[in-house]
């Protein structure tokens, strides 16, 4: 098992891995892209307070709405193209997409999902999960013992600053094509338009 988030977005991973192990399976967690960059930009300057606003990073023009595919917290989320990358090494078959929501809501759900796809017992369930009120997200124990529940680390659920609406609602209408087009490749919808209208 090894985990790296930038491995999906490396041009020359897809390759790599093939190369090294072409029975690898491979587990992609993703989640609204919109989410996601609000998320990237949070963490980013949580490190360098001193960077600009999101609304300044997202736009090449913001009259005209042009929006900065270039910047990584953007692009990260345009997850077509980098799933296209993938899709010539390995076969959907050896991919498995978690919904980065649906693990915050129902982490067993997923997780058993998980274990599916990998060929395992079902092991972890409910019982290893509790909902963190302060974090925002689940947490994992171990049902068999009375250690310290063990949760993500103080750079994860932090507050996320507030974004102009407009910039919000033109991001979505931005990915909206990619989101289809990353729908249509992995057979599943993951529902992210039904964040934009709330």
């Amino acid at each position: 098992m090894e985990k790296t988030p930038s491995y999906f977005v490396t041009n020359d991973a897809p390759k790599r891995i093939h190369s090294m192990a072409r029975d690898t399976k491979l587990i992609i967690v993703v989640r609204n892209p919109v989410t996601r960059a609000i998320s990237d930009y949070t963490q980013t300057l949580s490190k360098r307070p001193e960077i600009p606003t999101f609304e300044v990073l997202a736009f090449k023009n913001r009259t005209l709405g042009l929006i900065d595919a270039s910047w990584s917290a953007l692009r990260i989320g345009i997850y077509a193209l980098h799933l296209e990358s993938w899709m010539q090494y390995f076969p959907l078959s050896q991919i498995h997409f978690v919904s980065g929501e649906r693990l915050i809501v129902d982490p067993a759900g997923e997780m058993a999902k998980v274990q599916d796809f990998l060929g395992l017992k079902r092991i972890v369930t409910d019982k290893h999960f509790y909902f963190n009120k302060t974090k925002g997200f689940p947490c994992l124990k171990k049902p068999e013992d009375s250690s310290a529940p063990r949760c993500l680390g103080k750079s994860k659920g932090r507050t996320h600053p507030k974004i102009d609406p407009d910039v919000i609602r033109r991001l979505h209408k931005f990915y909206k094509p990619f989101n289809m087009m990353f729908y249509q490749m992995t057979g599943q919808n993951f529902q992210w338009e039904l964040d934009e209208k709330q």
